[in-house]
């Protein structure tokens, strides 16, 4: 999947025949649901070019748990908020940040803590999350069974592999600090992304950090069994991080609060139906995805974001795309110390102001949810 470096773009184009037109909005009752942004309501071809384009980057390659925003496009979402929204590929996290920052996309989904370390470097040109679909991060550090390490106390004296950007390569210090392991114990060996399951899979290294969302998948398809690895989240060993938010520029915001607040009122309601039916927002990634998509591998990942990344008891309290402050502060002051950066407070990282009412982006009941099939 990694290996494709192909831009896709998905654009939501309305069908200029009336009747035809009348047929699709009966089967999408939900579509008209939410008001337009600016009260404006799209019904002709002629309306698409009045919609306001807006460039979104999903951080890395589409992939299953971009599911909320595929669903959105097809069930009409983002028309309805007089949106007409393209998705072209990421390069990581903190490229796009970047890119957000530079007016090259309008919004991205972007690591919180990445973010803090770009705004402290360029103070007059900041990036700011508006809500945060991942509530838990999926950065972890993970081994195979025949490595012989049975818990992170384990990798003592171990060779660990990484990019030399990887985020959660870059928090290493604070995770071993967490799980009892002197940081400089172990060896790390930097490589490209694409060769990080290779290696370890040869045993030239013994575990790697990264995504759990990126590296199982890689794994399984390179024909281990989720019995044969050992997944370490930062979550589950005293890193209570977030996962990724959506980012937008300050400035942009500032000039165009009613464009976010639509995006995110369409996104949340992709993501509850993404919650309520996955096999349909998985089906709808597949649709959106080209011919090296490896369709089971998207549907792995998106079944690790609905057992590890969206659904947590915090969720249930502050919404969908919410996040508790208190702990939001904490985590970013343990990212800060590795960074060498002042913590920020944290209005300066999330602003709430634009999500839409905790009612309207509640997490579906878990009775509503159904299985991934």
């Amino acid at each position: 999947m990694k290996n494709s470096w192909l831009v896709r773009s998905l654009s939501l184009i309305l069908i200029a025949a009336p009747a035809l037109l009348s047929s699709c909005q009966s089967q999408q009752p939900n579509a008209t649901t939410t008001p337009a942004a600016g009260g404006a309501t799209a019904t002709t071809a002629a309306d698409t070019a009045q919609k306001r384009a807006i460039k979104v980057n999903p951080s890395w390659l589409l992939q299953g748990d971009n599911a909320p925003l595929t669903i959105a496009i097809d069930k009409g979402y983002f028309s309805t908020e007089g949106l007409d929204v393209k998705i072209e590929r990421g390069y990581g996290s903190s490229d796009t940040i970047t890119k957000v920052a530079a007016g090259q996309f309008e919004l991205g989904f972007g690591d919180i803590y990445s973010m803090m370390e770009f705004n402290a470097k360029n103070p007059n040109d900041p990036v700011v999350a508006v809500a945060v679909p991942y509530n838990r991060s999926a950065f972890s550090i993970v081994s195979l069974k025949s490595s012989n390490i049975a818990d992170p106390k384990g990798l003592t004296g171990k060779k660990l592999g990484a990019p030399a950007g990887d985020a959660p390569r870059k928090l290493w210090p604070v995770f071993a600090e967490k799980v009892g392991v002197q940081p400089d114990s172990v060896e790390w060996i930097t490589m490209e992304p694409k060769l990080r399951e290779t290696l370890l899979i040869k045993g030239d290294i013994d575990a790697v950090s990264g995504f759990a969302t990126t590296i199982i998948p890689a794994l399984e398809k390179a024909g281990r069994k989720p019995e044969d690895i050992n997944v370490f989240y930062y979550n589950e060993n005293g890193l209570d991080l977030y996962g990724n938010a959506i980012v937008v520029k300050k400035a942009f915001l500032d000039k165009n609060p009613e464009v976010v607040k639509g995006f995110l009122r369409a996104y949340l309601k992709g993501l509850q139906d993404t919650l309520k039916d996955p096999t349909a927002g998985w089906e709808s990634v597949v649709k959106a995805g080209d011919s090296l998509m490896d369709k089971n591998a998207e549907k792995r990942r998106l079944q690790i974001a609905l057992e590890r990344l969206y659904i947590s008891p915090e969720v249930e309290k502050v919404g969908l795309g919410g996040v508790d402050p208190t702990r939001l502060e904490t985590t970013a002051k343990q990212v800060a110390g590795v960074l060498k950066i002042e913590a920020p407070p944290v209005n300066k990282i999330f602003d709430e102001s634009y999500l839409p009412p905790l009612e309207q982006r509640a997490l579906p009941p878990a009775a509503e949810r159904k299985p991934l099939i």
